[in-house]
């Protein structure tokens, strides 16, 4: 199928998002619709497209390629999703309550009333930072995947072909905010969901078999191995890592994560904001699954039609990313390719979109303190639509600085540093639910938040060396955390009987 084929359907796509938008924000547009959409949204809308935004463009074509990768990757990855399963139900149990508690707009003002205003800004910067990186890192990925079997043909360039990209999210999403991306990103799940169900279907029907052969030609082949048990020291791939490092990588990249949280506040209230949750997680196991299917499939596939895996045109080298774009697009094209290219579009602008009204979101209450109400709520909303297109040029930019760096190893270094942030923001919470009776030396909490994460690389690093062979995986956020924690802990004191008596009224 041509280039402009698929863009015409990519441009139909958006074409629909931006009717939605026009639908849910005509009424409204002002910042209790863009935060927190008035605190309406269905639970079961939420649950559902926050599929969307938890999975990413990025799982959409990694996860798959990962499992027949030349260093035995299999379904280990399911490992993790089991944590990270562990981890939302912590969520929605220890922090949602609190948030809903409390009352908020932006979840950082919990560290703003339990420890001060330096290390409420201290939080919410470690998001803003995250996040920008976070999401420019997403879309750079799926990003390079379009331009690679759509743009180039067509001779736009890649600067162009994101700018594009930002100007759709941006024309969906800067009016209703939270609001419209409810209802957007329930419909890109459901594009999301359906290209990975019909992709199972696609490629079954291309091997000639029933779901039942091809659930069995899964099960006997050498990609579904789950559980990895054997060299716990050295493994980061062991079961154990995995699975404690699914659980706190989700309370810190979720749960204490403005982008996520903000769609569980914007529930009538705690019982749905629950369900939400709960109905959330059983999705997104069952999809993770159907995902490492898919990648299964494909290898199946690529085997018996002797389909080499595609070479990046930068490095010359194998790239698993590419093996399911290769396919869709280049063996099975016709509506195989289109159902891809939208299954691809949706996961990648659900993660976006919701990225980029979150950024906007901490921005104006955590540090222009629109919560105040000292401006009229026109000023109000043009200050805000300012902020929302400085961060869309803020992540075009990062996503030019990747491009120019153009080198697998630094990026991927550099979106680990972004996830080390998160670990900080655990130790911040985690010492406010359970050092309650002590008071921070609130400007010393910048110093802290930085150090926690230069010490757990130096740990990381050197880990083998430290701790007798040992290697670390995701379980690393635990130790900084902690280490964020200890540092806390450090610069603090016992609170008086006066300050204990502030601190309750405050929560």
């Amino acid at each position: 199928m041509s280039p402009a084929v698929l863009l015409s359907f990519i441009i139909g796509y958006f074409l629909m998002l931006i009717v939605v938008s026009y639908l849910t924000s005509r009424k409204s547009s002002d910042n209790d619709t863009f935060f927190i959409a008035n605190r309406s949204s269905k639970w079961y809308l939420v649950a559902f497209g926050m599929i969307g935004t938890a999975l990413s463009g990025v799982t959409f074509i990694s996860v798959p390629g990962e499992v027949g990768n030349a260093a035995g990757s299999q379904f280990r990855y399911f490992q993790f999703v089991l944590g990270n399963a562990v981890g939302y139900v912590i969520v929605a149990f220890i922090l949602l309550p609190l948030y809903y508690r409390m009352h908020l707009i932006s979840i950082y003002e919990v560290i703003k009333r339990a420890l001060g205003n330096v290390s409420h800004k201290s939080a919410a910067a470690i998001f803003l930072v995250s996040r920008t990186i976070g999401s420019a890192f997403r879309l750079y990925l799926v990003a390079i995947v379009l331009q690679r079997f759509i743009f180039d043909e067509m001779g736009v360039p890649f600067w162009l072909t994101i700018v594009i990209c930002l100007l759709l999210i941006w024309g969906y999403t800067f009016k209703g905010g939270l609001k419209t991306i409810i209802i957007t990103d329930t419909l890109q799940t459901f594009f999301l969901v359906s290209a990975v169900i019909l992709s199972i279907y696609f490629i079954v029907s291309s091997l000639d078999m029933s779901v039942g052969e091809a659930y069995t030609a899964i099960k006997d082949s050498d990609y579904s191995k789950i559980f990895f048990t054997d060299n716990f020291v050295t493994n980061k791939f062991h079961f154990s890592k995995q699975f404690i490092g699914g659980i706190f990588v989700t309370i810190g990249m979720f749960g204490l994560d403005q982008d996520l949280m903000q769609k569980n506040l914007s529930c009538k209230n705690i019982r749905e904001a629950q369900k939400n949750m709960l109905s959330f997680t059983g999705i997104f196991v069952i999809i993770n699954l159907f995902f490492l299917s898919v990648g299964a499939l494909l290898y199946i596939y690529a085997t018996r039609e002797g389909i080499p895996m595609p070479l990046d045109h930068a490095t010359g080298l194998p790239r698993t990313d590419y093996l399911f774009p290769e396919i869709a697009l280049n063996h099975f094209k016709g509506v195989p390719a289109v159902v891809f290219m939208l299954g691809l579009t949706a996961a990648t602008f659900a993660t976006t979109d919701s990225g980029l009204t979150a950024l906007t979101t901490s921005f104006c209450v955590d540090f222009l303190h629109f919560g105040n109400k000292t401006r009229t709520e026109k000023e109000l909303v043009r200050i805000r639509t300012l902020v929302h297109i400085g961060f869309s040029v803020l992540i075009l930019l990062v996503i030019l600085l990747f491009n120019a760096i153009n080198n697998a190893a630094v990026v991927t270094a550099i979106f680990k540093v972004a996830t080390y942030t998160y670990g900080p923001l655990i130790g911040l919470f985690g010492f406010v639910l359970y050092a309650k009776g002590r008071f921070v030396f609130d400007k010393m909490t910048p110093l802290v938040v930085i150090a926690a994460p230069l010490i757990t690389f130096f740990i990381d690093k050197y880990s083998k060396e430290l701790f007798g062979g040992y290697v670390f995986a995701e379980e690393l956020i635990i130790v900084n955390g902690l280490l964020t924690f200890i540092g806390l802990l450090i610069f603090s004191r016992r609170k008086t009987a006066d300050e204990k008596l502030v601190a309750d009224g405050n929560s």
